[in-house]
């Protein structure tokens, strides 16, 4: 079935705030990271941590871990689960890790899309 042109819109929000998050002068500011993140955000990382809207800035913004690797992104896809919700899935690669990743994002109102849900699972391929 082929999204129609508002599920394409969504979908294309979600990627871009997905990709604004892993660029490394976004994730060096607590606060457009913070405005990217759902008040009730949380993430399964790659690592097996849960992490919340607050501590996801212990690795972002003024978490001060170094420069990180750009990230390779592949395979992004989307799905529009409902209206303001949007599910996306893709492949992240540093030269040290690989690792399969889903996000869901979803719009407020007030505030835009935002992301709500992320999971990582390194993986070889």
């Amino acid at each position: 079935m082929e999204a129609t042109p508002d599920a394409r819109q969504q979908i294309q929000a979600a990627i871009d705030g997905e990709l604004r998050l892993l660029d490394p002068e976004v994730r060096a500011s607590d606060a457009l990271v913070t405005a990217l993140l759902d008040p009730e955000f949380f993430e399964f990382g790659a690592s097996g941590r849960r992490w919340g809207r607050q501590t996801i800035l212990e690795v972002t913004g003024s978490g001060d871990i170094g420069p990180e690797a750009p990230v390779v992104v592949t395979e992004m896809a989307g799905t529009l689960l409902a209206p303001g919700v949007v599910h996306l899935t893709y492949h992240a690669a540093r030269p040290e890790r690989r690792v399969r990743r889903s996000s869901v994002w979803r719009r407020h109102p007030e505030a835009g899309w935002r992301l709500y849900f992320h999971q990582g699972t390194p993986t070889e391929e």
